[in-house]
């Protein structure tokens, strides 16, 4: 059944490597394979998401105690992965930035197919090719105005995020359905790459964004398995880190650690994911309404639990905790406000060091001396994998609601954020510096869920007034109109679209699961 494979996307001459017959045979085999049980566990997040909405709280499996009980290890982390005090995130599509990334200095490059990426056609299969290069040492790039990147000798070990598992590349028809995103990303990654890396002394190393339960993380270690033995590369080649990057996800490190034990190397706790993901999972509860971003940090109670609680599950079972992100980027025109927000991340690594972690992310490479400098100062060798924290961590900590208000400039700001994030993604950049912080799809989800959490539950600014479908429309027309002041038309970008596309998601009856489901249509 080779041949019912149907390429809807334009495969332009760099592409025809990267979509040779070989490599989407592969991708046909993983979906044949796989596909069905991926559509089971996208109903299951249905069927648990109605259980939520009616009243039902998260709690710690009762089914997987023995697992938490008893005494396992993961495998160790292959040598490229044993420090990883920084880690870089960045578009895989953008090829100067694939080369920065990969001469900053960091430890780890996470080529990024998800959050950091605009998911149009083009975009998907450029960020192919340059991994493919990347892999390989050959990657180069020379600007419009002549300036030339090339690699370094010494560069950060290469890892690949493919999409989550609840979206589909609907350029790519496997027997006349849609193949899945993430199976795509990581087949067309794998197939390419794998020997390739295993020959250069390292290895096909992945994130995998999204999870929300171990039977998922099951699904990951059976396309690993599948895929080590249909290219005859060597067992457990495949190491990965989990983003838990979701509540119920959570609950559930443990068995999601065992679920991949031949494969794993770390978690990873994605802040801004699991921010989105506290807001959607409870978004149709008042008692889960949560006050403006700026006031959820991680010193707030339901982030500083799952934190420490994912270092001590990663020390005890051999793991690598990896910290969350520093998303600010340096500035040079204001010394100042540079040296109060240098010091802000300082502190935020600081606490993460002190908590267990071994490492953590950073949007920008002018980060990383920044964040290595604290984690050299908080441990020597590699790791503090030997150190295993004490807490106790009970459900009721991890579903604490922050405290705090909801105030107009909270909502005008996740409605200035969105429409740019919007903006700039359907235009193909999905990085976008905003007010001095690299946002990503992870941040923009924050604001627009709010928004609709707030408009649904008519929630009390500080000044009293409810958040009604008036008064959002109301401040949504008067940010727009900041935006468009100065620009001439033809600048206007797609600010329409992304108007439509926010409108739509807030006054929605029901909650859009992710920003990207709706925006696909915009997008090649």
């Amino acid at each position: 059944m080779k041949s019912d494979i149907q390429v809807l996307g334009r495969v332009a001459p760099e592409f025809a490597e990267i979509l040779s017959p070989e490599a989407l045979d592969f991708v046909a085999e993983l979906a044949r394979e796989f596909e069905p049980t991926r559509r089971a566990l996208m109903q299951a997040r249905t069927v648990r998401q109605s259980e939520t909405d009616g009243g039902r709280n998260p709690d710690f499996l009762a089914a997987t105690r023995d697992i938490r009980r008893r005494e396992w290890r993961v495998t160790q982390a292959p040598r490229d992965l044993l420090n990883r005090r920084v880690e870089i995130t960045g578009p895989a599509s953008t090829r100067n930035m694939v080369i920065n990334a990969l001469n900053s200095g960091a430890q780890v490059y996470m080529a990024d197919f998800e959050d950091a990426n605009s998911p149009a056609w083009s975009q998907v299969i450029l960020g192919q090719v340059n991994v493919r290069d990347a892999a390989a040492g050959t990657i180069a790039f020379v600007s419009p105005e002549g300036r030339e990147y090339r690699l370094n000798q010494e560069r950060a070990t290469l890892v690949v995020r493919p999409r989550g598992l609840h979206l589909l590349e609907r350029h790519l028809l496997v027997d006349g359905q849609p193949v899945s995103a993430s199976l795509f990303d990581f087949g067309l990654a794998f197939f390419h790459n794998a020997r390739l890396l295993l020959e250069r002394g390292s290895g096909p190393y992945f994130y995998l964004p999204k999870l929300e339960s171990h039977q998922e993380a099951r699904l990951w270690n059976g396309v690993f398995d599948f895929a080590q033995g249909r290219l005859a590369v060597p067992e457990g080649s495949v190491k990965a880190t989990v983003l838990i990057e979701h509540i119920l996800a959570a609950f559930e490190m443990e068995e999601i650690l065992y679920e991949l034990r031949d494969h794993v190397t770390a978690l990873n706790l994605g802040r801004w994911d699991y921010i989105f993901s506290f807001i959607k999972t409870f978004s149709k509860r008042p008692e889960f309404v949560l006050p403006d971003r700026a006031q959820v940090t991680m010193a707030t109670p339901f982030l500083r639990p799952a934190a420490e609680l994912m270092a001590h599950v990663c020390h005890k079972r051999g793991a690598h905790a990896m910290g969350g992100m520093s998303a600010y980027i340096p500035r040079r025109d204001d010394p100042e406000s540079n040296e109060r927000a240098l010091a802000q991340v300082v502190r935020d690594k600081e606490r993460e060091a002190a908590q267990g972690h071994d490492g953590a992310w950073v949007a920008h490479p002018g980060l990383v001396p920044v964040v290595r400098e604290v984690f050299d100062r908080a441990f020597e060798g590699p790791h503090q994998i030997h150190r295993v924290p004490q807490v106790q961590v009970a459900a009721k900590d991890l579903l604490q609601v922050p405290q705090g208000e909801i105030t107009e400039d909270g909502v005008r700001g996740n409605i200035s954020v969105a429409l740019q994030y919007l903006d700039a993604w359907i235009q193909g950049r999905a990085a976008v510096a905003l007010n001095w912080l690299m946002e990503d799809t992870a941040t923009a989800e924050i604001a627009r869920s709010q928004l609709w959490q707030w408009v649904w539950h008519e929630a009390r600014l500080s000044d009293g007034r409810p958040m009604s479908h008036d008064l959002y429309s109301k401040l949504r027309t008067e940010e727009l109109a900041k935006l468009l002041q100065g620009r001439k038309p033809e600048a206007a970008g797609h600010l329409d679209k992304a108007v439509d596309l926010l409108d739509e998601m807030v006054t929605s009856p029901t909650f859009t699961q992710f920003l990207t489901i709706p925006g696909y249509r915009y997008l090649e």
